[in-house]
């Protein structure tokens, strides 16, 4: 599916590539199924500057090893893979094949079908990510704004493992059900204008931590929300609002307090990401962690998909799957 110039979810078509050449460095990887993000709604809009098109988005997969110069990563072994430049730098996911960069394939041993398995590594390792730098402790309280995103939702099933007490915001009352019933155990609903007063019935103190998936809108908001030597970890832009505007660091960081980020760009930075998936992964599969997938579309329909992700309608991860002839 190649975008040949920015726009609307319309501006994705079906096209037919030739299959890439592996090369030194560079692993063939038949993709199985990918989650869609809206980074890739962005990138899809012109509004990535590094972009250049036609492009192929899609920044995460999952799929088996087709063809590789790597000894060790033999043909038919089971992949994940994420940002590093797919999708933006060069073709992504969207795709019945992607040649990736060996480096940054992280494989994985899995019983989860390809749709669950592709909701994954994106959203659970910006999530991971993200509570190691907010550090919550048990007995901390936990505001995750925009909550029903797929980093969201995995954040709510970490956290719930932390013994730490949790608030979710949504901006729709109808998903406040599923929220509680996947580890919130309070939700606010986000009509703008600042979180305050919900937070402040809630948490007369404040929030011990805040992990704000919003972005630049409601950051200064979030850093208001704390307690005394709060942290606030900005891992997000479902607003596609990258800044934050009027910051006076020294006005709006209360004493004491901590503003951090984690960018999922991060995730191919050592070692640690692919010990986290994997360990993520074996919980899941002992049924100690769930995996909430909202919708899956076949790889035809991705602009389908696209549709629906901009209209806020998704709870979890949207996913697409790949079928090979």
């Amino acid at each position: 599916m190649v975008v040949e110039h920015p726009g609307g979810p319309d501006v994705l078509h079906e096209r037919e590539l030739p299959r890439p050449e592996p090369r030194d460095g560079w692993t063939l990887v038949r993709v199985m199924a990918f989650g869609l993000n809206r980074s890739e709604l962005f990138t899809r809009r012109g509004l990535s500057p590094t972009v250049r098109f036609p492009r192929v988005l899609g920044i995460e997969c999952v799929g088996v090893v087709e063809s590789s110069s790597d000894p060790d990563l033999l043909a038919g072994t089971t992949v994940a893979a994420a940002m590093g430049g797919m999708g933006r730098q060069f073709d992504g996911s969207y795709a019945q094949y992607a040649l990736l960069p060996t480096a940054q394939l992280m494989p994985v041993t899995s019983r989860l079908p390809w749709h669950v398995l592709a909701a994954v590594p994106e959203s659970f390792l910006t999530a991971y990510g993200s509570l190691e730098a907010l550090e919550p402790r048990p007995g901390h309280r936990l505001l995750i704004r925009a909550a029903t995103s797929s980093v969201g939702m995995a954040a709510l099933a970490l956290a719930a493992e932390r013994g730490v007490e949790v608030t979710a915001t949504t901006r729709d009352p109808g998903k406040a059900p599923k929220l509680l019933r996947h580890g919130a155990d309070h939700v606010l609903v986000d009509r703008g204008g600042g979180l305050g007063e919900g937070v402040r019935a809630i948490w007369p103190d404040g929030a011990d931590r805040v992990l704000d998936l919003v972005g630049g809108v409601t950051v200064l908001d979030s850093l208001r929300l704390l307690a005394p030597g709060g942290r606030v970890c900005n891992s997000g832009i479902v607003s596609d609002d990258w800044i934050i505007p009027r910051f006076e660091p020294l006005e709006d960081i209360p004493s004491g307090a901590t503003l951090t980020t984690f960018s999922s760009s991060s995730v191919n930075s050592g070692d640690w990401a692919r010990r986290a998936l994997q360990e993520h992964l074996h919980a899941i599969d002992e049924g100690g962690r769930r995996v909430l997938v909202d919708r899956v579309f076949p790889l035809a329909e991705v602009a389908a998909a696209h549709h629906h992700m901009e209209a806020n309608r998704a709870v979890g991860k949207v996913v697409a799957v790949v079928q090979h002839s």
